[in-house]
Protein backbone atom coordinates (compact mmCIF):
# COMPACT_ATOMS: atom_id res chain seq x y z
CA UNK A 1 0.00 0.00 0.00
CA UNK A 2 2.74 2.45 0.96
CA UNK A 3 4.69 1.75 -2.21
CA UNK A 4 1.56 2.37 -4.28
CA UNK A 5 0.97 5.70 -2.58
CA UNK A 6 4.58 6.74 -3.11
CA UNK A 7 4.79 5.58 -6.71
CA UNK A 8 1.44 6.89 -7.98
CA UNK A 9 1.00 10.63 -7.29
CA UNK A 10 -2.64 10.58 -8.42
CA UNK A 11 -3.64 7.75 -6.13
CA UNK A 12 -1.51 9.15 -3.32
CA UNK A 13 -3.18 12.55 -3.56
CA UNK A 14 -6.58 10.89 -3.65
CA UNK A 15 -5.80 9.07 -0.40
CA UNK A 16 -4.64 12.28 1.30
CA UNK A 17 -7.76 14.11 0.10
CA UNK A 18 -10.01 11.33 1.40
CA UNK A 19 -8.27 11.45 4.78
CA UNK A 20 -8.66 15.24 4.99
CA UNK A 21 -12.20 15.02 3.63
CA UNK A 22 -13.17 12.76 6.52
CA UNK A 23 -11.31 14.93 9.05
CA UNK A 24 -13.03 18.15 7.98
CA UNK A 25 -16.32 16.32 7.49
CA UNK A 26 -16.33 15.13 11.10
CA UNK A 27 -15.84 18.73 12.24
CA UNK A 28 -18.60 20.04 9.98
CA UNK A 29 -21.28 17.40 10.52
CA UNK A 30 -20.40 17.02 14.20
CA UNK A 31 -21.06 20.72 14.76
CA UNK A 32 -24.21 20.57 12.62
CA UNK A 33 -25.58 17.91 14.95
CA UNK A 34 -24.35 19.79 18.02
CA UNK A 35 -26.18 22.95 16.96
CA UNK A 36 -29.41 21.08 16.25
CA UNK A 37 -29.43 18.30 18.84
CA UNK A 38 -27.77 20.05 21.81
CA UNK A 39 -27.44 23.82 21.60
CA UNK A 40 -30.89 24.44 20.17
CA UNK A 41 -32.61 22.63 23.05
CA UNK A 42 -30.43 24.44 25.58
CA UNK A 43 -31.18 27.87 24.10
CA UNK A 44 -34.92 27.14 24.18
CA UNK A 45 -34.81 26.39 27.90
CA UNK A 46 -32.23 28.82 29.31
CA UNK A 47 -32.71 32.41 30.52
CA UNK A 48 -32.11 35.52 28.44
CA UNK A 49 -28.76 36.31 30.06
CA UNK A 50 -27.28 32.90 29.38
CA UNK A 51 -28.70 32.93 25.86
CA UNK A 52 -27.02 36.29 25.21
CA UNK A 53 -23.66 35.03 26.47
CA UNK A 54 -23.86 31.92 24.32
CA UNK A 55 -24.78 33.97 21.24
CA UNK A 56 -22.01 36.50 21.80
CA UNK A 57 -19.15 34.20 22.80
CA UNK A 58 -19.79 30.54 22.01
CA UNK A 59 -21.75 30.72 18.77
CA UNK A 60 -19.17 32.80 16.82
CA UNK A 61 -16.40 30.35 17.74
CA UNK A 62 -18.48 27.31 16.87
CA UNK A 63 -19.62 28.87 13.60
CA UNK A 64 -16.01 29.55 12.60
CA UNK A 65 -15.15 25.85 12.85
CA UNK A 66 -18.51 24.96 11.34
CA UNK A 67 -18.24 27.03 8.18
CA UNK A 68 -14.56 26.32 7.54
CA UNK A 69 -15.12 22.64 8.22
CA UNK A 70 -17.82 22.81 5.53
CA UNK A 71 -15.53 24.71 3.15
CA UNK A 72 -12.61 22.30 3.38
CA UNK A 73 -14.88 19.26 3.29
CA UNK A 74 -16.31 20.61 0.05
CA UNK A 75 -12.94 21.48 -1.49
CA UNK A 76 -11.30 18.14 -0.65
CA UNK A 77 -14.38 16.37 -2.00
CA UNK A 78 -14.12 18.24 -5.29
CA UNK A 79 -10.44 17.32 -5.63
CA UNK A 80 -11.25 13.68 -4.86
CA UNK A 81 -13.94 13.59 -7.55
CA UNK A 82 -11.65 15.20 -10.10
CA UNK A 83 -8.90 12.65 -9.44
CA UNK A 84 -11.26 9.67 -9.41
CA UNK A 85 -13.06 10.93 -12.50
CA UNK A 86 -9.78 11.33 -14.38
CA UNK A 87 -8.58 7.86 -13.40
CA UNK A 88 -11.91 6.15 -14.13
CA UNK A 89 -12.38 7.87 -17.49
CA UNK A 90 -8.80 7.05 -18.46
CA UNK A 91 -9.09 3.37 -17.60
CA UNK A 92 -12.78 2.64 -18.13
CA UNK A 93 -13.88 4.00 -21.48
CA UNK A 94 -14.28 7.74 -21.21
CA UNK A 95 -17.37 9.60 -20.04
CA UNK A 96 -19.49 6.43 -19.97
CA UNK A 97 -18.03 5.57 -16.56
CA UNK A 98 -20.06 8.40 -15.02
CA UNK A 99 -23.24 6.36 -15.53
CA UNK A 100 -21.82 3.58 -13.33
CA UNK A 101 -23.43 2.76 -10.01
CA UNK A 102 -20.44 4.24 -8.13
CA UNK A 103 -20.80 7.58 -9.84
CA UNK A 104 -24.58 7.69 -9.52
CA UNK A 105 -24.26 7.21 -5.78
CA UNK A 106 -21.30 9.49 -5.18
CA UNK A 107 -22.79 12.30 -7.24
CA UNK A 108 -26.13 11.91 -5.45
CA UNK A 109 -24.36 12.36 -2.13
CA UNK A 110 -22.18 15.08 -3.60
CA UNK A 111 -25.18 17.10 -4.79
CA UNK A 112 -26.73 16.98 -1.32
CA UNK A 113 -23.41 17.92 0.30
CA UNK A 114 -22.94 20.83 -2.11
CA UNK A 115 -26.33 22.26 -1.21
CA UNK A 116 -25.49 21.81 2.46
CA UNK A 117 -22.23 23.71 1.94
CA UNK A 118 -24.04 26.52 0.12
CA UNK A 119 -26.64 26.68 2.90
CA UNK A 120 -23.85 27.10 5.47
CA UNK A 121 -22.21 30.04 3.74
CA UNK A 122 -25.19 31.51 1.86
CA UNK A 123 -27.89 31.33 4.53
CA UNK A 124 -26.79 30.13 7.97
CA UNK A 125 -23.65 32.26 8.33
CA UNK A 126 -25.18 35.37 6.74
CA UNK A 127 -28.24 35.20 9.01
CA UNK A 128 -26.31 34.29 12.14
CA UNK A 129 -24.10 37.37 11.72
CA UNK A 130 -27.27 39.45 12.16
CA UNK A 131 -28.24 37.49 15.27
CA UNK A 132 -24.77 37.79 16.82
CA UNK A 133 -24.50 41.52 16.07
CA UNK A 134 -27.91 42.04 17.65
CA UNK A 135 -26.90 40.20 20.83
CA UNK A 136 -23.71 42.27 21.12
CA UNK A 137 -25.61 45.53 20.53
CA UNK A 138 -28.32 44.74 23.09
CA UNK A 139 -25.74 43.66 25.68
CA UNK A 140 -24.03 47.02 25.18
CA UNK A 141 -27.25 48.93 25.80
CA UNK A 142 -28.28 49.37 22.16
CA UNK A 143 -31.68 48.91 20.62
CA UNK A 144 -32.61 45.42 19.42
CA UNK A 145 -32.62 44.78 15.68
CA UNK A 146 -36.15 43.77 14.61
CA UNK A 147 -34.64 41.71 11.78
CA UNK A 148 -32.78 39.44 14.20
CA UNK A 149 -35.74 37.15 14.93
CA UNK A 150 -36.44 36.64 11.22
CA UNK A 151 -32.75 35.99 10.57
CA UNK A 152 -32.60 33.43 13.38
CA UNK A 153 -35.64 31.61 11.96
CA UNK A 154 -34.12 31.55 8.45
CA UNK A 155 -30.82 30.20 9.78
CA UNK A 156 -32.67 27.59 11.82
CA UNK A 157 -34.66 26.35 8.83
CA UNK A 158 -31.53 26.06 6.68
CA UNK A 159 -29.74 24.24 9.48
CA UNK A 160 -32.59 21.76 9.95
CA UNK A 161 -32.66 21.21 6.19
CA UNK A 162 -28.95 20.38 6.33
CA UNK A 163 -29.66 17.77 9.01
CA UNK A 164 -32.38 16.36 6.75
CA UNK A 165 -29.99 16.23 3.77
CA UNK A 166 -27.12 14.81 5.81
CA UNK A 167 -28.82 11.44 6.39
CA UNK A 168 -29.23 10.43 2.71
CA UNK A 169 -25.94 12.21 1.92
CA UNK A 170 -24.03 9.90 4.27
CA UNK A 171 -25.93 6.90 2.91
CA UNK A 172 -24.91 7.65 -0.68
CA UNK A 173 -21.33 8.49 0.24
CA UNK A 174 -20.95 5.09 1.89
CA UNK A 175 -23.06 3.39 -0.77
CA UNK A 176 -20.72 4.47 -3.55
CA UNK A 177 -18.17 1.86 -2.45
CA UNK A 178 -20.32 -0.63 -0.56
CA UNK A 179 -23.44 -1.08 -2.69
CA UNK A 180 -22.47 -3.23 -5.65
CA UNK A 181 -25.52 -3.09 -7.92
CA UNK A 182 -24.90 -2.82 -11.65
CA UNK A 183 -26.32 -0.43 -14.22
CA UNK A 184 -27.94 -2.49 -16.99
CA UNK A 185 -29.56 -1.84 -20.36
CA UNK A 186 -32.95 -1.52 -18.64
CA UNK A 187 -31.73 1.16 -16.23
CA UNK A 188 -33.15 4.62 -16.70
CA UNK A 189 -30.43 6.88 -15.33
CA UNK A 190 -32.00 10.02 -16.81
CA UNK A 191 -35.28 9.35 -15.02
CA UNK A 192 -33.43 8.80 -11.77
CA UNK A 193 -31.63 12.14 -12.01
CA UNK A 194 -34.75 14.00 -13.10
CA UNK A 195 -36.80 12.79 -10.12
CA UNK A 196 -33.90 13.05 -7.68
CA UNK A 197 -33.17 16.66 -8.65
CA UNK A 198 -36.86 17.63 -8.52
CA UNK A 199 -37.23 16.25 -4.99
CA UNK A 200 -34.03 17.89 -3.78
CA UNK A 201 -34.93 21.21 -5.44
CA UNK A 202 -38.33 21.24 -3.71
CA UNK A 203 -36.73 20.68 -0.30
CA UNK A 204 -34.05 23.29 -0.96
CA UNK A 205 -36.72 25.74 -2.08
CA UNK A 206 -38.48 25.22 1.24
CA UNK A 207 -35.17 25.84 3.04
CA UNK A 208 -34.92 29.22 1.36
CA UNK A 209 -38.53 30.38 1.31
CA UNK A 210 -40.69 27.91 3.27
CA UNK A 211 -41.47 26.85 6.82
CA UNK A 212 -40.15 24.40 9.39
CA UNK A 213 -43.16 22.08 9.35
CA UNK A 214 -42.08 18.62 10.55
CA UNK A 215 -38.47 19.82 10.86
CA UNK A 216 -39.42 21.80 13.97
CA UNK A 217 -38.49 18.95 16.34
CA UNK A 218 -35.40 16.74 16.46
CA UNK A 219 -37.59 13.65 16.17
CA UNK A 220 -39.30 15.18 13.15
CA UNK A 221 -36.14 16.10 11.24
CA UNK A 222 -34.44 12.76 11.91
CA UNK A 223 -37.56 10.82 10.95
CA UNK A 224 -37.91 12.86 7.77
CA UNK A 225 -34.23 12.24 7.02
CA UNK A 226 -34.67 8.48 7.13
CA UNK A 227 -37.91 8.67 5.14
CA UNK A 228 -36.12 10.76 2.50
CA UNK A 229 -33.29 8.23 2.40
CA UNK A 230 -35.81 5.43 1.92
CA UNK A 231 -37.50 7.39 -0.88
CA UNK A 232 -34.17 7.86 -2.66
CA UNK A 233 -33.26 4.18 -2.21
CA UNK A 234 -36.64 3.18 -3.68
CA UNK A 235 -36.12 5.59 -6.56
CA UNK A 236 -32.66 4.19 -7.09
CA UNK A 237 -33.93 0.59 -7.06
CA UNK A 238 -36.82 1.28 -9.45
CA UNK A 239 -34.91 3.29 -12.05
CA UNK A 240 -31.40 1.78 -11.83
Amino acid sequence: MLSTLLSDPNLGLHFVMRWLHLFFGVIWIGLLYYFNFVQGAFMAETDAGAKSQVTQKLVPRALWWFRYGALYTFLTGVVMLMIRGHLDAKSGGGAAVFTSYYWINILSGGLLATLMFLNVWGIIWRKQKIVIANAVAVAGGGAPNPAAATAAAAAGLASRTNVLFSIPMLFFMLGSNHLGFAVTETSNVSLYWTLFILIVAAIQGNAMYGKMGPLTTIKGVVTCGFILTGLFVLLNAVTI
